[in-house]
């Protein structure tokens, strides 16, 4: 399988919704504890969210030791010498570039996001004192550590396709299944997620509903990317100009603002005509403890096919003054140096 091929095939293990493949799943772990040169487990238990997971591990009697290291850690420690030694720093850096690197940041950022959003509902959850909340969350962050990361272990995988046998079981585990625990007597393996929204730039973002949900009704609500609650999200189809004025926190007020939309919301909020030149019309509109609006109105040259003219708005930073400045800065450029051929 060549480079390309294999970040396809794992950028979509990784994004994958819906009921795992049990058995396949199963097969998977048994070959991954076998290859580590471990006896199977006696059991095989499973969760419906990283949460219910969770919840199970710590409730059981007697699971033995984590053999995690044995299991995932030493295996890709030594695959990844083994083809390190093989490549030389240049060739690895270079493979590592065509394969997993291009994964890493989403799938370690979603797994963040699920660690936070477990320790912060298992803490939540718990009947014990305030005073012990953070030993709470500390225990649940223990038993995160024991995971093995399943799909979300896709930029590894990517970079080890069809390279390292001994990886074999984590691979098939990782295409069937999320997240799993792996001890002595049992392991524990989570459900894949049944929804995941994201945005172009592969952040959690959904505006009507959970950005990431599990079917036990664990889930995560994040607007590009940012984490907010479930009430906020509700009331953003109802939002009013007033309402966003009246936002104290101005994180949540610029996610009301991308929401409204910035063209309308200048519409109605009497926005300040500050420049225009043959880039565009540059407004302001200033906002209470909190950077001013500042967007440049644009008309795109190429016409529609009814022959109308599509209008863009570009945010762009508070200390912006002309119109030609702010549509070079989204090109990273000054406005001297903003000198388009052709305008599109």
């Amino acid at each position: 399988m060549n480079h390309t091929t294999a970040q396809d095939k794992w950028r979509a293990v990784a994004a994958a919704t819906g009921p795992a493949d049990r058995a396949a799943a199963e097969a998977g772990v048994r070959l991954a504890y076998r290859a580590a040169g471990l006896a199977e487990p006696a059991r095989v238990l499973w969760a419906d969210s990283p949460l219910a997971a969770v919840a199970l591990v710590r409730g059981l009697a007697e699971p033995g030791r984590s053999v995690r290291d044995e299991v995932r850690t030493r295996p890709w420690a030594e695959e990844r010498r083994r083809l390190h030694d093989e490549l030389g720093p240049a060739g690895w850096a270079a493979h590592w570039q065509a394969t997993g690197a291009g994964l890493w940041d989403l799938t370690r950022a979603l797994a963040e996001r699920i660690r936070a959003g477990v320790t912060e509902a298992a803490t939540a959850e718990s009947t014990g004192a305030e005073a012990g909340d953070a030993g709470e969350a500390a225990a649940v962050r223990l038993v995160l550590l024991d995971a093995v990361l399943g799909q979300h272990d896709a930029a590894w995988l990517a970079a080890f396709e069809g390279r390292g046998e001994r990886l074999a079981g984590l691979a098939a585990v990782a295409e069937h299944a999320g997240w799993w625990w792996p001890f002595e007597n049992v392991a524990v393996v989570g459900e894949r997620p049944v929804e995941l929204h994201r945005d172009e730039a592969g952040r959690l973002d959904r505006g009507d509903g959970p950005a990431l949900a599990y079917a036990d009704g664990f889930a995560l609500h994040a607007w590009r990317g940012m984490s907010v609650a479930a009430d906020f999200l509700a009331g953003l189809a109802g939002l009013t100009p007033e309402r966003i004025r009246a936002e104290e926190n101005a994180e949540l007020r610029r996610v009301m603002l991308e929401y409204y939309g910035y063209d309308r919301y200048l519409a109605v909020s009497g926005a300040r005509h500050e420049h225009r030149d043959g880039t565009g019309v540059l407004w302001r509109v200033e906002l209470a403890d909190d950077e001013d609006v500042v967007m440049v109105e644009v008309v795109n040259s190429t016409p529609e096919p009814d022959g109308s003219h599509r209008t863009y708005w570009l945010r762009v930073p508070p200390s912006t003054r002309t119109a030609r400045e702010g549509v070079a800065w989204t090109f990273g450029l000054s406005a001297e140096e903003y000198e388009p051929l052709v305008q599109t």
